[in-house]
């Protein structure tokens, strides 16, 4: 029998050269197509979180894990130096949790203990997170999963699923796993070359307002699509170019690329100047200060760190002329349909929680849950034609 390691070893070398979800997802959808059942070239996009397996740890928590975990390194090789380590912190000062993390390096590269090979591996971590504590992430065991937005005070630990699905068949076409902080309206374009690419004839798109940028509207006229997603005043850049803040629509404000959410909002008339009307949007300039990301975001001494937003952009106004007519609201009321599929995915098949931590381990997980999913829906659609 081979080895449990070894085999674990094997798979985890040879799948990602497989590319396991667009495979298992495809083959469903061939299986659709050869039993006549994939008619419908409306497909409906949509994002659903996934919990990350471990718990997010504030650096404190962080702090205290590892520095814990080179004390009972240098304990198990030598007993005396118990009573050589510096006093705990009581608060729950930052501050002073990297001070005592300090000490404790100190203290154990001044020991013997420092030339035992687990001692020194477990001290190298602790190094490197006290170098990187400025940072002040959400800290975890699991290594790619971040931390995403539901609304404005609600937020989640762990993965984006970006879903196409059918519109009258109801069967997922293309998937896209990422991490939890990343914007959904991004994903248009990989999502409809991926249901393409599976074989399905896309003509309209049903989405949500995250998914009306500007790109995707130019994106769909190219390519003679309809795009059916309401228009949102707060979701384009304007004419910025290269841009480095993105609109969440689960919060509701604006994010800088270090995933910092916005504090204030003011409105801005723009009377004066005979220009559209904007958004002045405000980030903590305490935090800006100590972002490792602030070169060329943030001036040194600024006082306050603001970004604007036009309410209206003139790219939208044949996306405002159709969100009127009635075939857009007419199509609007099926995008209900992807909100049911992600509660058969999370509340039938565990999808609400990954099974496993890192970014591969979510593509498995999403690639048999989806396949899976997919099958059950094309027997009950080939049932019912036959009957």
């Amino acid at each position: 029998v081979i080895d449990p390691s070894s085999l674990t070893k094997f798979r985890k070398l040879r799948l990602p050269d497989e590319g396991l979800l667009d495979m298992l997802v495809g083959k469903s959808v061939e299986i659709a197509i050869e039993h006549n059942i994939l008619k419908d070239p409306t497909i409906i996009l949509d994002a659903t979180h996934t919990r990350a397996c471990f718990n997010k740890k504030s650096p404190k928590e962080f702090l205290q894990e590892k520095s814990k975990n080179v004390r009972k390194a240098v304990y198990r090789v030598d007993e005396s130096m118990q009573g050589k380590f510096p006093d705990k912190p009581l608060s729950n000062d930052l501050q002073e949790e990297l001070e005592y993390c300090r000490q404790i390096i100190s203290t154990v590269e001044s020991s013997k203990s420092i030339e035992v090979p687990a001692v020194k591996e477990r001290l190298n971590v602790l190094k490197e997170v006290v170098e990187d504590y400025e940072e002040n992430m959400i800290q975890s065991d699991d290594p790619d999963a971040r931390t995403g937005f539901k609304s404005q005070d609600t937020s989640f630990f762990g993965y984006k699923s970006h879903l196409a699905m059918t519109n009258e068949e109801r069967i997922i076409t293309a998937a896209v796993i990422t991490s939890g902080e990343k914007n959904d309206g991004k994903y248009l374009r990989e999502l409809v070359d991926k249901t393409r690419n599976a074989g399905v004839n896309v003509d309209t798109i049903i989405a949500d307002t995250a998914y009306s940028e500007r790109e995707n509207i130019r994106f769909t006229n190219e390519h003679k699509m309809e795009l059916v997603s309401k228009l949102h005043p707060l979701v384009t850049n304007g004419s910025r170019k290269n841009d480095e803040f993105e609109f969440n629509k689960d919060a509701g404000t604006y994010m800088c690329k270090a995933g910092h959410l916005a504090i204030q909002k003011k409105y801005d008339g723009c009377t004066k100047h005979n220009k559209n009307p904007r958004y002045r949007y405000f980030f903590d300039v305490e935090r800006c200060k100590v972002c490792p990301l602030k070169e060329g975001c943030y001036k040194e001494g600024a006082k306050t760190k603001s970004y604007y937003v036009t309410v209206k952009s003139t790219e939208h106004t044949e996306q405002e002329a159709f969100q009127e007519t009635e075939r857009f609201k007419e199509l609007s009321k099926s995008r209900y349909k992807i909100e049911a599929k992600n509660s058969e995915l999370k509340n039938r098949h565990g999808y609400k929680k990954a099974n496993y931590s890192g970014l591969f381990g979510m593509q498995i997980q999403a690639a048999t849950t989806i396949f899976a999913v997919n099958l059950k829906r094309i027997l009950r659609l080939k049932n019912q034609k036959e009957s």
